[in-house]
Parts: structure tokens; sequence; C-alpha cells
């Protein structure tokens, strides 16, 4: 085990946590996504298991999701009494299956209960995607699965291309080769995948941040049909909360992301898309507090409409700010200079 999964482990020892049944749902939505180029209708279903298997381990140091697991062990039943708990309310073309951890994962949704709700699915819906690890993407998970849908994307939290930040920075206990393996085993059936990148993990500047982003989306591209950066956002009971409380941890600047969208734009056969959740809090991805909100339309408009054009005209006074962060962060070896 490593020295940041034995933090993450005492953070979590201190935490209250709510118990919960193991008939709850974790949440339902609807929201918009592509496909075929089309903006379309999605519903997002997150299953309450037993939870990440790392995460129970100590886990990713920005990850609160551990903190929604059962409190024992759900059964067959259980996860479909919670998928029957939504099935009457999904009216959308892309359905997204997530658990905190790995669908694909037998120890967290049983195969029976797996089978069952991706053939429920494959009635309603035109496309599901399947959040996993790529230890769970082997020949026989995909096998089995594209058996019952014909559109399946597995999406995996690469989150950086660079191993020494997924290791030392994110704790993800995985490699790229790791991923490459899972994608190229899911194109064998079919199977197409989604490639989650996380900008500015704890540890490393802002510069880097923008940095190693841009880098990893080219890298993964060639792999992932779609690539979704995740702005990470402050989750309590996580390493990035503890940094935060202490002054040591600023959540991405908006102007990043956009700088990182404009450079890879049009250099990959990929979709781009980022949803900045909790932009404009202190918790979430921000730029100064004025001009947030528009920052975080302008990036939800073009990872829907793929168009550039989205950013024109996105400009604030807070810009210098900014770029005077990206030139002097590196002097304070990562700690923000402006919260």
């Amino acid at each position: 085990m490593t020295g940041l999964s034995n933090v993450m482990k005492d953070i979590r020892g201190r935490q209250r946590v709510k118990p919960h049944l193991p008939t709850e749902i974790v949440g339902f939505w609807t929201g918009e996504d592509l496909l075929d180029g089309k903006a379309v209708k999605t519903n997002t279903i997150i299953f309450r298991t037993k939870g990440c298997y790392w995460g129970r381990g100590g886990g990713c140091t920005m990850c609160g999701y551990v903190y929604d697991a059962a409190t024992t062990n759900p059964t067959y039943e259980d996860i479909m009494a919670q998928y029957h708990s939504v099935e009457g309310r999904i009216d959308g073309s892309v359905v997204k299956l997530f658990t905190s951890g790995s669908f694909f994962d037998i120890g967290e949704v049983p195969e029976k209960a797996r089978d069952e709700i991706l053939t429920s699915l494959s009635k309603k819906v035109a496309k599901v995607i399947v959040e996993t690890r790529p230890e769970f993407v082997t020949d026989k998970s995909m096998q089995a699965a594209k058996n019952i849908v014909d559109r399946l994307e597995i999406a995996v939290g690469l989150e950086t291309s660079n191993d020494k930040i997924r290791i030392e920075c994110i704790n993800k206990n995985f490699l790229f080769k790791d991923f490459v393996r899972a994608s190229e085993t899911a194109k064998k059936y079919g199977v197409t995948t989604k490639a989650y990148l996380l900008l500015k993990p704890p540890f490393i500047s802002e510069k880097d941040a923008l940095e190693d982003m841009a880098r990893s989306v080219l890298d993964a591209a060639p792999y992932a049909g779609t690539i979704s950066i995740n702005l990470c956002n402050v989750q309590r009971g996580t390493i990035v909360d503890e940094l935060f409380q202490k002054k040591a941890y600023r959540p991405p600047w908006l102007w990043t992301i956009v700088e990182v969208i404009k450079r890879v734009h049009g250099k990959t056969g990929s979709v781009i898309m980022s949803d900045p959740l909790a932009a404009g809090s202190a918790r979430g991805p921000h730029n100064c507090g004025q001009c947030d909100y528009d920052f975080a339309d302008a990036i939800r408009k073009y990872s829907i409409t793929q168009d550039i054009s989205a950013f024109d005209g996105l400009e604030c006074d807070c810009k210098l700010l900014w770029e005077k962060v990206l030139d002097l962060e590196d002097w304070t070896f990562g700690s923000p200079l402006i919260y």
C-alpha cells in the first residue's frame, strides 16, 4: 500500500458517514450529450454498491465518492431494486451507468444484475456508457456486454497520460499502458472508449496542470473517441480537501480549461467535452467571481457544439492575474498564489 493510500485511509477513518440502504440509489438525472454529432437527451444513473475496491483501500486523492457506498454489500436483488426505482424515468437516447467504482466489477455489480440492466436498456436507448477501471475490461466482460448492447462505450478515469502524476499526485494505481490495453480490448468487440481526464490534481502548479492536460488529450485521443476533461473540485474527506483547508490547494482557473481546449481543438478526431461542476464556488473551478458563469456557459456550449467560436468575446480583467499565476506559481512549489 502506498503512502498516499495510508493518508487517505486515515482521512476516511475520521469522517462521519451517513448510513445508506443497499436498495437506495445514489442519483438519477437528465442532461445533454453528443450522439453522432447531435445533441441528445441523456440519463445518468449512479448505483449504490459496496464502493470502488481501490477507494476502500485508500483510493484517489480527490475522490469523495466512496462515502456514497452502501452500509452493507448490496445483493443482486438490491441492485435490481435500485434500477427499477428509476427505470420508468428513462427517456434519453443515451444512458450513463456509474457506481463511483466499476460497473464491470462483479464485486460491486453481480453479473446477473449487470446483464439484466443492460438487457433492459438495450430496448430503451440508442447507446449505453459504462464507467469502469481498466482492469475490469476483459475479453469476457466485453463479449458478454456487447452480446446484449449494440452501442456500448466504456468510460475510464485515465485522469492524465503522465504515469508519474497519476501515481504520485492522484494515487490511481494503474498505468497509461493499462488504459491502452483496455481500449484495445474494447475495440476488438466493437466497444468504444471514453477517457475522463483530471485538470489540476494536487501537488502541481497551474501551469503544469495546463501543460499536462493539453498533452494528455493528444496522448489519449488515438484510443478514445470521446475525451471528457473534469476540472478538479474539492470533495470533503479527501487529501485535496485537507490541502484546501490549509490554503495549499486551489481548484483550476476557468481560463486554464479554455486555453487547453483552444490548444487541442482540431488536432484530434475525438469529441472534447467538459462540464465544470461547482464552477464559481471556492471549492470548484473559478476565475475572479465576476466572469465565472459566463466561462462555465461557454465551456458547456463548446462541449455540445464542438464549435470553438463559443469562446469568442470571452474576456475579463482577471486574465492578467491568471497569466501572472502561470508565470510565478512554480516558484512557490505549487502552492497557490491566489485563492
